[in-house]
């Protein structure tokens, strides 16, 4: 079996466009869609997605946790809708809020027997999580995530911008290199 970071790929990329078992939307507590990525998803869905969220969870969903939705229209089977946090300069847990959205989102596609995942970059968008930040935090989460969970066969980081994209792929070149 290949280890925890062999299993992480970046990609540059279009999210919605990925086929593979579950996609990762970075969405609002509300879970009623909205920009970024997230308005992207609801978009390429279709309505239903958003009625599926309304059904979820009358409170929405709270930052740090996951709920799982049909994917509709999208190549992907599924969606993981995660709650990131948003950056208020460091000091209100958001390190450990956004690992969690990433532990959330492992833990609910090993319970459903989900075995391929694509994540957007948590956070980075317009809830400020600053990307150099961002980019360990994330990759920690999903190697020490996949290691307690072999189940999860393949999960791709889809990075919309090459900056970001650069950001990410070196941060899991250095951390594959040490075998973190």
């Amino acid at each position: 079996m290949a280890s925890a970071f062999e299993r992480i790929t970046c990609v540059q990329g279009d999210i919605t466009r990925e086929r593979v078992d579950a996609i990762v939307n970075a969405a609002n507590e509300a879970l009623r869609g909205g920009a970024g990525v997230d308005g992207a998803i609801h978009a390429a869905a279709g309505p239903e997605l958003l009625a599926a969220c309304l059904e979820l969870h009358p409170g929405g969903c709270p930052t740090g946790e996951a709920r799982l939705t049909p994917g509709f229209r999208l190549a992907a089977r599924h969606v993981i809708h995660t709650v990131g946090p948003v950056w208020r300069g460091g000091t209100q847990g958001e390190e450990r809020l956004l690992a969690a959205c990433y532990g959330a989102a492992l833990d609910l596609a090993a319970e459903h027997g989900l075995t391929t995942l694509a994540f957007p970059a948590i956070s980075c968008g317009v809830y400020g999580y600053p990307h150099e930040r961002a980019a360990p935090v994330a990759l920690s989460a999903l190697g020490r995530g996949l290691v307690r969970r072999p189940s999860i066969e393949a999960v791709r980081v889809v990075l919309f911008g090459p900056q970001l994209f650069a950001l990410f792929r070196n941060v899991h070149a250095s951390m594959s290199a040490q075998g973190a």
